[in-house]
């Protein structure tokens, strides 16, 4: 008999849950951890000394913040010496704007960038960049999701690797998509768009063309593993995988060369990008906290393993998907003015529990008002900083009320979902 995921089990590592709300926010913001509270904790009473000096305690704080970078590259997947290709930093979009500014040297006019225009965090600095470089932004467009899980709504959109291919040109310098959409609840084949990218640009003899990958949607639901795509940079925000309030880039060995340093002039940048990217020092408490991390979800699984332990939460979440988006697709086609936004549940691997919809002829802010009067479930709307998506949805929708977004983990329970579904049928009644 396969093993199942002991939610029992997981929901007692999160002392918030205990109160009986009903965290259905996750993609802004998870839960966190009692063990990363307790290392900050450690940390801040123990360890809060500067780094750099000779004496112990400077030695042993120097040496948490190092396990904090190794458990952060384990999550990455990063193979090897992964730490050091790690770095913090206040928010990923921080981290971005960072990365952009130390490839601005190595990005030459006419150049061009592609984006997925989903969360602003991997589109904003590449547009601030090619302003910066007179390099050209080109958009990798959402297209109509296959019919298994379309069924003829013109919301249920998706990032297709054909729509991607014929953008590719001799000019291509950088590819920047999303893993997972944070707005569509919808996860790419990151290594089958990098090998094609890759083959792409070979074959049309581009200068270089490197990939950044958005995992901040994806981290809380499947596996990174940046070795095994081939990317070049990769970011996530550990505050939505259970753990502090922190952020991480991954850059690639093969990727350092081309970047410009923002730290002081002193500074050894030739093996690291710690000092080229990260101009100073991140949380250094909420570092050590990040080292709780990828020990709880080794945990979750008998082998003790990330591969297991994501397998796990996947066929977990599955089950969330299929009883709350199938509740909302019957209610759409109860003429209940439902639409999702995002694939169904035929989209089947594809979907993670991240659920956006509209209710036609209400605003989607009057429905999660429902939620807040209840005083017992957390949700949210809005364009939720996938900004440009929203704004090329047809039928178009209002920037600011946007969508109703429930977005669950593997703490949720089907319990959570069907009270979920008990409020939105009092919503939708109006």
């Amino acid at each position: 008999m396969s093993p199942t995921l002991d939610v029992a089990a997981a929901r007692a590592q999160f002392p918030s849950l205990a109160s009986g709300f009903v965290f259905a926010e996750n993609a802004g913001g998870s839960q966190v951890l009692g063990a990363c509270v307790e290392r900050i904790s450690d940390y801040l009473l123990h360890t809060n000394v500067q780094h750099g000096a000779g004496y112990a305690r400077s030695l042993q704080a120097t040496a948490r913040v190092n396990e904090g970078k190794r458990a952060v590259a384990e999550l990455f997947g990063a193979e090897g010496n992964g730490e050091d290709y790690v770095v913090l930093g206040p928010s990923s979009t921080q981290l971005l704007e960072n990365l952009a500014r130390a490839l601005e040297k190595d990005v030459r006019p006419g150049e061009e960038i592609i984006i997925t225009g989903e969360h602003e965090t991997n589109a904003t600095p590449w547009k601030h960049l090619a302003a910066r470089t007179s390099a050209s932004l080109r958009l990798w467009p959402h297209t109509p999701a296959p019919a298994s899980s379309a069924n003829s709504n013109p919301y249920a959109v998706a990032l297709q690797l054909d729509a991607l291919l014929p953008l590719i040109t001799p000019n291509t310098r950088l590819v920047a998509l999303s893993a997972c959409s944070n707005l569509l609840g919808s996860a790419v084949d990151v290594k089958a768009v990098v090998d094609a990218v890759k083959a792409r640009a070979q074959e049309l003899r581009a200068r270089k063309v490197e990939v950044c990958v958005d995992c901040v949607a994806y981290a809380p639901h499947r596996r990174m593993e940046v070795s095994k795509w081939g990317v070049e940079y990769a970011v996530c925000s550990l505050y939505k995988v259970y753990g502090p309030h922190i952020s991480a880039l991954y850059a690639a060995p093969s990727a350092l060369p081309a970047l410009s340093s923002l730290a002081h002039h002193f500074l050894p940048t030739t093996t690291s990008p710690i000092y080229k990217i990260q101009p100073g020092g991140p949380g250094y408490e909420l570092a050590y906290a990040c080292t709780a991390v990828p020990a709880y979800l080794r945990a979750l699984s008998p082998s003790r393993t990330l591969a297991e332990s994501f397998a796990l939460i996947q066929a977990h979440e599955a089950g969330l998907v299929r009883r709350l988006v199938g509740w909302l697709e019957a209610e759409a086609q109860g003429r209940r003015g439902v639409r999702l936004v995002g694939e169904g549940v035929g989209a089947g691997e594809r979907r993670v529990p991240t659920v956006s919809f509209v209710v036609q002829g209400r605003r989607s802010q009057d429905v999660v008002g429902v939620f807040d009067e209840t005083g017992t479930v957390g949700i949210r709307y809005g364009h939720c900083y996938a900004y440009g998506l929203v704004e090329r949805l047809e039928p178009k929708i209002d920037i600011d009320d946007a969508v109703v977004r429930v977005s669950l983990v593997h703490y949720n329970t089907l319990e959570e979902v069907e009270k979920i579904i008990e409020v939105l049928d009092k919503a939708l009644d109006g």
